[in-house]
């Protein structure tokens, strides 16, 4: 079965991409500003115009400053307000049916509409970090707990702050009394306690932790279930495996005249498929491996990870691409 896929408006690079990555998507990613160091394929371009069709989910991560603590109030007006633009494409591309869904992250104070909560506390991260966001999906938060000994790890910076879309936003914002970067807190450890381990300090303070999206994005994946998959090229032969999917590609006409075949989801596994599916989870409770063999390490939140660092993630995603290419 194919994986979804999700295009990441102003990904910068790449925090929530990987989330939603290590979720079950293949992500793109678009960005006005070159990324170097985005991990996976990049369209530059603006957010407002790029093509958004060829997607299943489009999640957005507007610039913040109009709306953050760290922008004084005096110059908040300066920055441009890109959520409700955004929203507006993001619903027309539902009601279109290019895509099923969408996500739109941003900081508290900001508005978005009936947003829910992500805590790094709870997700046991070095980082509290609270973001919202919104969706046209039923989405669940974290709920708060700031119960650690220890005080959160300060990842924050004005420099290196997203440049928006016009000539106002190239100079960064300041926080006053809290100088341009988190005062001696080395990269390294802003890497660890953001769970993100290829970005340099600048991006790292932008960043959304990846399991902030790794837990929106399991409850997508679930969503996808019940959304039917188009895929243009032809469906790969059905393997050996017991948990191989037995239903055959049917064809559908969109709304647009064009034939696709339909792959069959998950859901159209048989009992005996999920069984199997069940034994092995259960047996592998205690270890797991990475496809390069090397030990995993399930993290507090109980979720076992797919890879064990980045570099295996990116080369499992070029092998992965191959063979769809092959």
């Amino acid at each position: 079965m194919s994986r979804p896929r999700l295009l990441d408006l102003f990904c910068c690079a790449g925090g929530a991409s990987a989330g939603y990555h290590a979720a079950g998507f293949d992500v793109t990613g678009v960005d006005i500003e070159p990324q170097p160091h985005y991990p996976f394929p990049f369209i530059q371009a603006d957010a407002l115009t790029v093509d958004l069709s060829g997607y299943d989910v489009i999640a957005a991560s507007p610039p913040c400053q109009r709306w953050s603590q760290a922008t004084p109030t005096s110059r908040r007006h300066d920055h441009p307000d890109l959520v409700e633009p955004i929203r507006q494409r993001l619903r027309e591309a539902v009601a279109r049916g290019d895509v099923w869904g969408y996500v739109i992250e941003n900081v508290p104070g900001s508005p978005l509409i009936e947003p829910i909560t992500i805590c790094g506390d709870t997700l046991r991260l070095g980082v509290r970090r609270h973001r919202l966001f919104e969706s046209n999906l039923d989405l669940h938060g974290t709920p708060c707990h700031h119960d650690r000994s220890a005080p959160a790890v300060p990842v924050y910076g004005s420099y290196g702050q997203r440049r928006g879309r016009n000539p106002v936003d190239r100079e960064p914002s300041r926080n006053p009394g809290a100088g341009d970067t988190s005062p001696g807190t080395p990269t390294e450890t802003g890497r660890i306690a953001m769970g993100i381990d290829w970005m340099p300090w600048p991006n790292l303070t932008q960043a959304i932790p990846p399991a902030y999206t790794f837990w929106l994005g399991t409850q997508l994946i679930g969503h996808a279930r019940r959304h039917t998959k188009p895929v243009t090229e032809a469906p790969r032969a059905l393997t050996s495996s017991p948990r191989a999917l037995t239903s055959s590609p049917r064809a559908q006409t969109s709304p647009r005249g064009e034939t696709h075949r339909w792959e069959a989801s998950a859901r159209d596994a048989s009992p005996a498929d999920a069984g199997d599916q069940s034994r092995e989870l259960r047996g592998s409770v205690t270890t797991r491996n990475c496809h390069c063999g090397k030990p995993l390490t399930r993290p507090a939140t109980g979720r076992w990870p797919r890879h064990c660092s980045q570099a295996c993630r990116q080369a499992a995603y070029r092998a992965r691409t191959k063979e769809n290419v092959a």
